[in-house]
C-alpha cells in the first residue's frame, strides 16, 4: 500500500511543499493539511450542504404533491372501485416517480451528498501512509529518503522536538478533543429529532473518537500531528458552515431549518446542555 500511487501523489507533493517554502517539516505537515483540506474538503462540504438543502425544500414541495396524489387515489378507490392493494400500489409508484422527477429537475440526487466522504477519506489515508513514509524511509531507503528521515529527527517543534518519535499526550488529546467537538456540534444542529438509531451512532462514533486517542499515542508524532491539525480543520469547517453568509456565497439556498444566529443558537446550547449536567451532578448524591 506504500507503493501506490495516491500515496506517492501525496508524498511528492509533501516533499515539494518542504522543498518550496523551506520551512522546517512540522509546519510543513500543518500547511500542507491546511491547504488540501481548504481546497478539497471545505469546497466539497460546501456543496454537500447545497445538495442537502435542495432536497431540504423539495421536501416541502413533495409534501404538497403527496396531499394531492392522496386525494386522487381516494377519488379512484371511491369512483372506480380501486382495490386496496392496487390504489396502494399506484399511489407508492406516482409518488416515487414525482420524487425522482423533482430530484433530475433540481439535479440533486441524494448519493450526490456523500462525496464528501468519499474524497475526504481517502485523502486523510493518502496523507497518513505519505507522513509515515516519509517517517520510515518508505518505500526506498536511499540516500533521499535518509535525508528526509533525518530532517524529521530535528524538525520538530516545542515540546515535540524528534517527528519520528510518538507523543504521549498532548496531540492524541487534542485531536481526541476535536473530534469529540465535531460529533456534539454536528449532533446540535440536527434538524430532525433524535432516534433512538441515531443515539446509537452517535455512542458509537464517540467510542471511536475516543478509540482512536491510544492509537494516536503509539504512532510517530508526525502523524499525529496530522491527525490533530485535520481534526482542527474540520471543526473550524464545521463552525465555518453554520454561517448564513458564507452559505449564500457559496450558493446554498436557504432552507426553513437555517437559523439566522447559528453561533448564538450554538452557544445557548451548549450552556444549556452544561447546565443540565451540572444539576444532574448536584442533584444525584441527595437521590
Amino acid at each position: 500500500m506504500s507503493e501506490s500511487t495516491p500515496i506517492k501523489i501525496a508524498q511528492d507533493f509533501l516533499l515539494w511543499m518542504h522543498d518550496y517554502t523551506g520551512l522546517p517539516w512540522w509546519l510543513v505537515i500543518v500547511l500542507t493539511t491546511v491547504v488540501m483540506r481548504a481546497t478539497v474538503t471545505l469546497p466539497l462540504s460546501f456543496y454537500q450542504q447545497y445538495i442537502i438543502a435542495k432536497l431540504e425544500n423539495l421536501k416541502l414541495e413533495m409534501d404538497e404533491i403527496v396531499k394531492e396524489m392522496k386525494k386522487e387515489t381516494d377519488y379512484g378507490v371511491y369512483k372506480y372501485k380501486w382495490s386496496k392493494e392496487y390504489a396502494t400500489r399506484l399511489y407508492t409508484h406516482s409518488v416515487k416517480k414525482q420524487w425522482n422527477n423533482l430530484i433530475i429537475r433540481e439535479n440533486c440526487h441524494p448519493a450526490k451528498a456523500s462525496i464528501l466522504v468519499l474524497a475526504q477519506l481517502p485523502l486523510w489515508i493518502s496523507l497518513s501512509m505519505s507522513i509515515r513514509n516519509l517517517c520510515y524511509m518508505l518505500p526506498k531507503q536511499d540516500a533521499s529518503a535518509y535525508a528526509t528521515y533525518q530532517e524529521f529527527i530535528t524538525d520538530g517543534f516545542l515540546w515535540v522536538t524528534n517527528l519520528t518519535v510518538a507523543d504521549p499526550f498532548l496531540l492524541p488529546v487534542m485531536m481526541g478533543l476535536f473530534n469529540l467537538a465535531i460529533i456534539e456540534i454536528t449532533h446540535m444542529n440536527r434538524i430532525k429529532e433524535t432516534t433512538k438509531l441515531t443515539r446509537y451512532m452517535i455512542y458509537f462514533f464517540r467510542i471511536v473518537v475516543i478509540g482512536m486517542v491510544p492509537v494516536a499515542m503509539y504512532v510517530p508524532s508526525c502523524v499525529s500531528l496530522y491527525w490533530a491539525t485535520s481534526s482542527a480543520f474540520g471543526l473550524l469547517q464545521n463552525l465555518i458552515l453554520l454561517s448564513p453568509k458564507l452559505r449564500r456565497f457559496a450558493g446554498v439556498p436557504v432552507t426553513a431549518s437555517e437559523s439566522s444566529r447559528p453561533y448564538s443558537l450554538l452557544r445557548e446550547k451548549i450552556i444549556a446542555r452544561c447546565s443540565l449536567r451540572r444539576r444532574k451532578i448536584e442533584t444525584s448524591p441527595r437521590s
